[in-house]
């Protein structure tokens, strides 16, 4: 090759060589701009405070799963364990577990009182020993139910006298010691049955005692400053050592209720 034909070929893969490295270096640079255009995008789409509020919305959720039904569990707890100590407390005598000796525990229900009679005189339940008790609790301005149980109570005790010879002593403990006085009691059953013992007292003692002995009452304000009370109207038969054996409900009649406690008198004198 003649040298001037050969300087020539080397001029142009000279002046080639720059332009090659001009487009490669075109070609990375537009591809860099293609990948940060696209990052760019993505992260417009999902900007950074985006990623941290997911990220505290999982701790928050993951927080709450275990904490929300651990608190739940623990009301759940709590609140079996209230209903599980009223249960063992409403026990009634004949109904508990037997021993060994296939005798039956006592009643969990009842407990001490001290109140006062409608002639005034300090009562608590050791006055009662040595009687069966038929204690039934109400207020002498109940309207409808309470009147009908206290006649149903008087009429059975007469029956039982009369047909089978089985003394009982009724007792009527007021819920509304505010206005059930020892006077305005006494003149309230003495319209029944004069044999009928009443009792009343401070309202703390009065609320202890029908606590003691499982009784709803709560006051229902009406117009001005009357009211009336929502009451349970428990009605109990008590033995001689004061110990409840059996309950009544405002569904027995004078006669079915005479009956009843018959049968309980007769169970356990025999």
């Amino acid at each position: 090759m003649p040298i001037s034909r050969f300087l020539v070929f080397s001029s142009k893969q000279c002046s080639r060589l720059p332009l090659n490295l001009l487009r490669r270096f075109d070609q990375s640079k537009r591809i860099q701009c293609c990948n940060y255009t696209k990052s760019s995008r993505q992260s417009y789409e999902k900007p950074f405070g985006d990623s941290v509020m997911h990220t505290q919305t999982k701790r928050s959720r993951s927080w709450g799963a275990y904490v929300i039904p651990g608190v739940l569990l623990g009301f759940a707890g709590v609140a079996t364990l209230f209903h599980y100590n009223d249960e063992r407390r409403a026990v009634m005598k004949g109904q508990g577990q037997k021993s060994d000796r296939d005798t039956v525990q006592g009643p969990i229900i009842g407990g001490p009182f001290t109140l006062i009679d409608t002639e005034k005189r300090l009562v608590t339940e050791r006055n009662f020993l040595g009687n069966w008790v038929l204690l039934y609790f109400g207020y002498t301005s109940s309207p409808d139910v309470g009147p009908e149980q206290v006649q149903i109570v008087a009429r059975a005790i007469d029956t039982l006298e009369l047909k089978q010879n089985v003394k009982i002593l009724p007792v009527f403990v007021t819920i509304d010691p505010q206005r059930d006085t020892p006077v305005q009691l006494r003149a309230y059953l003495k319209e029944f049955d004069s044999r009928i013992v009443g009792l009343t007292g401070p309202a703390g003692a009065v609320r202890q005692m029908a606590q003691e002995y499982r009784v709803f009452f709560k006051k229902v304000e009406e117009e001005g400053d009357d009211y009336l009370i929502d009451s349970s109207h428990n009605m109990y038969l008590m033995n001689p050592i004061m110990e409840i054996v059996r309950s009544f409900g405002v569904e027995y009649t004078a006669e079915e209720l005479a009956e009843e406690i018959s049968k309980e008198v007769k169970k356990t004198s025999a």
